[in-house]
């Protein structure tokens, strides 16, 4: 093996510890497995890095420049915040690897990001989009089961994700369900009887064998359902309905906290059923609700019509 080819397999071999360990020791969702293996790639091959202590070895001002590379290719600040928790992760990793006594990463301040508000779509739109997802899917069991996922994202305020990740296990529906959402940790949200009904009529159209083991929610050929499978059924039935890019599937998540939040639902019922870690994750529905109201105002109000 030439010096080339070793340098490949050295780096290889960094990668697959890296994927291993997010996979197996930190149990990260695939999604954030292959985003973070792929920031530690543009590293690695960035720095000429082969082994853990060429790594272990870059210092804050390595990584400066190496985050100006990357906004220089375009990278903005809210990708530019991911991309370098990732590294700084990665770097964790990499100094453990490598026997140092003191693994923490180099100290660089993340870009500021503005949090934005997220937009709520209204309970009618949330109902027509999963109903028009249904009439304009090629099959009866395609449409149910693509109507199944988009109500229990608006009416349980699960993560898309989460909703994938059901299995057969989970079909002995009640009032509840236990949802397993990040860092593996669980909470019981409750389950509308149209929720139920959706997921009823999915199971009793789909034609594939749901065992116990297997995914709940299965693509065209029989294999798990994948989240870009919704999304893009989703973008066809929002243009059918003259509903804006906003009107997304996770914007059905951000649409049942905000109608709970509006109903009267306090902050801390609403963080455990959105499964946030954070109750500073679940304040900004606060603003949505508010900006919701001063739209409303704007609409109605006398003095808004001059």
């Amino acid at each position: 093996m030439n010096a080339a080819a070793e340098t490949l397999a050295a780096r290889a071999a960094l990668l697959a510890a890296w994927r291993n360990y997010l996979a197996q020791n930190r149990r990260r969702s695939p999604h954030t497995v292959r985003a973070y293996v792929a920031t530690a790639d543009r590293l690695i091959n960035a720095r000429d890095a082969s082994d853990w202590q060429a790594l272990a070895a870059i210092t804050p001002a390595d990584l400066r420049a190496h985050m100006a590379a990357r906004r220089g290719g375009g990278l903005v600040n809210t990708s530019a915040a991911r991309e370098l928790s990732a590294l700084k992760a990665f770097l964790i990793f990499a100094r453990e690897q490598a026997g140092l006594a003191d693994t923490a990463s180099p100290r660089l301040r993340s870009p500021r990001v503005k949090k934005g508000i997220p937009r709520p779509v209204t309970p009618d739109e949330a109902v027509g989009l999963a109903e028009m997802v249904h009439d304009n899917a090629n099959a009866d069991w395609i449409g149910a089961r693509d109507r199944a996922v988009l109500l229990l994202m608006y009416g349980a305020g699960v993560r898309i994700a989460e909703a994938l990740s059901l299995t057969g296990a989970d079909l002995d529906l009640g009032e509840t369900i236990t949802i397993t959402g990040k860092g593996n940790k669980q909470r019981v949200v409750p389950l509308l009887p149209v929720v139920r009904a959706a997921v009823a009529d999915y199971v009793r159209l789909c034609p594939w064998g749901l065992a116990r083991e297997e995914a709940l929610f299965r693509g065209a050929r029989g294999g798990p359902l994948g989240a870009g499978a919704v999304q893009k059924a989703v973008a066809a039935a929002r243009g059918a309905l003259g509903l804006p890019d906003t009107a997304t599937p996770h914007a059905l998540r951000h649409s049942f906290a905000t109608h709970l939040l509006g109903a009267g639902a306090d902050l801390r019922s609403l963080q455990e059923l959105l499964g946030h870690a954070s109750l500073s994750s679940t304040q900004i529905y606060t603003r949505v609700d508010a900006a919701t109201l001063l739209d409303a105002y704007r609409a109605a109000h006398p003095r808004e019509q001059d």
